[in-house]
């Protein structure tokens, strides 16, 4: 991948003063090695979920660690790409050094992207926008993520059956990848996949979705959430339609009602992410190049494993979670 080098050398030979009056280039550093003013950086999530809580964790440690960054945590309400639009246009404005965000909607996110990456360094974290001049993606290898819960789909229906599959948008970057590894990995089994329903982040709406589906199709054998909030809208609704026990369920992500219904035995598994260093690698790398080493956003993309959270091992992962939130 082709790293745009820093134009501006001649302003950062002037004093720290006058160089908030240097046009930036797309990776400029926004302070030297030894420099005073400390830089400004922004995580940018793409919904308001309480995953991002994880996320957050992992910013303040880092900042923490580091010492000489702000960051800028910001949570869109609605999970709408025009609203993320406006978050990323302000942080611009008010001069950021580095942002990263995963993007609502990337294949129409694309140019504004561009227009981002050539202002300030801009990463993607959770859900990539690999055809936009980003820098690097730090996050989940999704495509993965969606053949282990494949695995965990056709581990909960040994003998197949129907599912449906539910997900905030079809858009993002992440849920198109989940869906592709799940359809890979079920392709030749007895598992039949209905259809996926979405819902643009409403909770209800997601409750909802689960509610319908299980009327219209009575003999399903399991319910999919792609998203983190998806699992918990799950369990309501099949709680709600007095199918807890009848009807499978295989979740993302580690959301409280999530890990609280795996330990009961009402979500079959859950695969979960890392969302601690999405925050944590994002913010400390993004430092890092801006401080001149460019090696510290190679390859294009980084990638965060995922792990299989079951009834056997979810205390054990409640506990380091709440090691790591300060619980």
């Amino acid at each position: 991948m082709k790293i745009r080098q820093i134009l501006c050398l001649p302003c950062m030979l002037l004093p720290w003063l006058l160089v908030s009056g240097c046009e930036k280039t797309e990776t400029q550093s926004a302070a030297a090695p030894g420099g005073n003013r400390k830089q400004k950086l922004a995580f940018v999530s793409n919904n308001c979920s309480t995953f991002w809580t994880i996320a957050r964790a992992g910013c303040d440690d880092a900042k923490k660690e580091l010492g000489n960054v702000e960051v800028d945590f910001r949570i869109p309400s609605s999970g709408t790409a025009a609203e993320q639009r406006q978050i990323l246009d302000d942080l611009v404005a008010r001069g950021i050094d580095g942002i990263a965000v995963s993007p609502v909607d990337p294949a129409n996110q694309t140019e504004f992207l561009n227009q981002i990456a050539n202002q300030t360094l801009l990463i993607c974290h959770d859900s990539d926008a690999p055809a936009s001049k980003r820098v690097c993606y730090i996050g989940t290898d999704n495509t993965a993520a969606g053949v282990q819960a494949g695995k965990l789909i056709k581990e909960a229906l040994p003998n197949g059956g129907k599912i449906m599959l539910f997900v905030g948008t079809l858009d993002a970057q992440n849920a198109k990848e989940r869906f592709a590894g799940i359809k890979q990995e079920l392709q030749g089994s007895k598992v039949e996949i209905l259809d996926v329903r979405t819902d643009e982040t409403d909770r209800v709406r997601a409750q909802k979705n689960v509610e319908d589906t299980l009327v219209k199709y009575p003999d399903v054998a399991a319910l999919v959430g792609l998203w983190s909030y998806n699992g918990p809208a799950i369990v309501r609704g099949v709680t709600s339609a007095g199918k807890i026990g009848q009807v499978k369920i295989v979740s993302f992500d580690e959301e409280e009602e999530t890990l609280a219904a795996v330990a009961a035995g009402t979500i079959h598994a859950t695969v979960v992410q890392q969302p601690y260093e999405f925050g944590k690698q994002a913010i400390t790398k993004m430092a890092k190049y801006l401080a001149g080493d460019k090696g510290s956003l190679a390859g294009g993309k980084q990638i965060v494993p995922t792990l299989a959270i079951k009834k056997d091992n979810v205390a054990e992962f409640q506990a380091h979670l709440n090691k790591l939130l300060g619980k």
